[in-house]
């Protein structure tokens, strides 16, 4: 049998300390349009809390010049400072039956390190990898950073 399961990732060296880079992933969702503009148009609450572990969100966002929609849950792992994106509904779904987005932020002596993972499992072998996924996330990433950084 096929394997249907893509994976991709990518690693992001962060001027800003991991704690600040986690905070606003973990509570602070609501700045990314301002973080990371080009990217990101819009994130809003559908379920639950900014900061709330399960909180379900939309995301307007923008892959490749092409608008699109994610509906997701999040989990929130604070103790590795990571968290997971697991899709429910959007443009993703034309191409996977499973999105998910990961990433663990790792302190270092200077700056810390993303870690960012993305997962999907395909409809047929001949569907693609998130690797436009992967780019924009990576893209976002370093938008916060720089936005963090000179915070």
């Amino acid at each position: 049998m096929a394997n249907l399961r893509g994976k991709v990732e990518a690693e992001v060296e962060l001027k800003s300390p991991a704690d600040k880079f986690f905070k606003i992933w973990r509570s602070e969702t609501h700045k990314l349009p301002t973080a990371a503009s080009k990217n990101i148009q819009g994130v809003k609450v559908h379920e639950g809390d900014w900061d709330q572990h399960g909180a379900i969100k939309i995301w307007n966002y923008t892959v490749e010049g092409k608008s699109e929609v994610l509906k997701e849950k999040v989990e929130f792992d604070d103790d590795n400072m990571s968290f997971t994106l697991h899709g429910i509904e959007g443009d993703v779904f034309d191409q996977w039956k499973v999105f998910k987005a990961l990433c663990k932020v790792v302190p270092k002596e200077q700056g810390s390190v993303a870690k960012l993972r993305m997962e999907c499992e395909k409809y047929k072998v001949s569907d693609p990898n998130p690797d436009k996924y992967m780019a924009v996330f990576i893209e976002v990433t370093k938008d916060i950073d720089a936005h963090v950084s000179s915070a």
